[in-house]
């Protein structure tokens, strides 16, 4: 990492140090691109979200595209194979076991806690010497022109402006940087609890995802035998689920959920957020790329929000790896709408699926129940539908990008 510059023109500048910003930086680290990253929070700051206690599912899409950054074997260490799911809808007859015996790959995916991916990504940042971290520092104000951005900063108390052909936006929406274009959210009416239980019985690498009256509850393995808690909540029981001593949370989530995980104890201090959809029509356009959370919302049911926006780190990293190698101008309107053009299916799929998820398993009509336990049943009996799924969860419905089959972006030529 380079030591911070009078000369503030780059070929990239990226607003937002988190997950998404660190992984799109991480991905171009050996491109040639000057980069810099602009992140509000000091890293240990609790205000900084990508990097303290909480857990994120990575898909074996994501496993792949990390691989392919070179990263992998540091996340590794710190993570815990899903090797099968077991999906449900509560007091309804049908159940469907989905494994990786079905996807023909050693795990459906993995469960990291975040401040071991951050970890990893920092440590490759802190390394490149094509990067520059400006942290922490207060991204005030970003002027689109025609041949580049200019971001106006804060930086240890002084105003400095940066400039590049693009700018990308990786901020989770936290700024108001995109303009009229910020991104519009529907509330879901509902938020997630978060914690994490310690169970009496080996888990074998299975995931829980069982559908409720308020919404999906989802425990997800963790090394020594504990369990990532994801419990969809409405307000009311939100409030009393935080209000509660441990003792009387165990015992709720334990009626809640029954003993098929095991008995529970021990759980981690809670959290929550409340859950909204929303997405950008045009997320590129104007010499500017908005990704990660930033650019859509989904419900965190089945774990895709945060892949979603790692394959837009992907398609966009690759893009910009291709044309600086090629002498082209980063920011070009025709990148920028190959970007929009590459990632429409993908977002419009994972929206459509999540959301469909959530109101056909929240519905209250009479005949659902029903119909719920027959297409649970239907997906136990019939491979192809199984593999089908998994193939969409997984993130590997559209394996065309390297990165996202493994394969290093510098690697020209060369096979997975």
């Amino acid at each position: 990492m380079t030591a911070q510059q009078d000369n503030r023109s780059f070929d990239l500048v990226i607003v937002g140090g988190g997950l998404a910003g660190a992984s799109l930086a991480v991905a171009l680290r050996e491109s040639g691109l000057s980069i810099a990253v602009v992140e509000r929070w000091p890293l240990n700051d609790s205000g900084q979200p990508s990097y303290d206690e909480r857990t994120v599912a990575l898909t074996w899409s994501a496993r792949c595209i990390y691989q392919g950054m070179g990263v992998w074997e540091d996340i590794a260490a710190g993570a815990e194979a899903i090797r099968e799911i077991h999906v449900s809808d509560r007091g309804g007859p049908g159940v469907a076991h989905l494994s990786c015996r079905h996807a023909g790959t050693p795990a459906l995916g993995y469960v990291v806690p975040t401040r071991v991916l951050g970890g990893a990504l920092m440590g490759a940042l802190s390394a490149a010497d094509n990067i520059t971290l400006l942290c922490p520092a207060e991204a005030e104000n970003l002027v689109q022109k025609t041949d580049a951005c200019r971001l106006r900063i804060k930086v240890d108390g002084r105003e400095t402006e940066l400039s590049a052909p693009l700018a990308v936006i990786a901020d989770g929406g936290r700024s108001a940087l995109t303009g009229k274009d910020t991104l519009a959210k529907t509330d879901y009416a509902q938020q997630a609890l978060l914690s994490i239980v310690t169970t009496d019985r080996p888990h074998h690498g299975r995931a829980w995802e069982r559908f409720t009256r308020e919404g999906p509850l989802a425990l997800l393995p963790l090394a020594d035998n504990r369990l990532a808690v994801v419990w969809t909540s409405l307000p009311d029981t939100l409030a009393e689920r935080e209000a509660m001593g441990d003792d009387a949370f165990i015992g709720h989530l334990q009626d809640a959920f029954g003993d098929r995980a095991g008995n529970f104890s021990r759980p981690a201090p809670r959290r929550s957020y409340p859950l909204a959809r929303g997405h950008l029509d045009t997320p590129a356009k104007d010499r500017l790329v908005v990704i990660g959370n930033a650019a859509h919302t989904v419900h965190p049911v089945a774990g895709q929000g945060f892949n979603l926006g790692l394959r837009d780190v992907a398609t966009l990293a690759e893009l910009l790896h291709t044309a600086h190698a090629s002498g082209d101008d980063v920011g070009a309107p025709s990148l920028l709408a190959d970007y929009n053009e590459r990632r429409r299916r993908d977002t419009f799929m994972v929206r459509q699926f999540t959301h469909g998820l959530i109101s056909l398993f929240g519905s209250a009509l009479p005949a659902m129940p029903l119909l719920r336990g027959l297409g649970l049943g239907g997906i136990e009996m019939l491979p192809p539908l199984k593999r089908f799924l998994l193939r969409r969860s997984m993130g590997l419905a559209d394996t065309r990008g390297r990165l996202i089959r493994g394969v290093p972006l510098a690697a020209e030529g060369r096979s997975p």
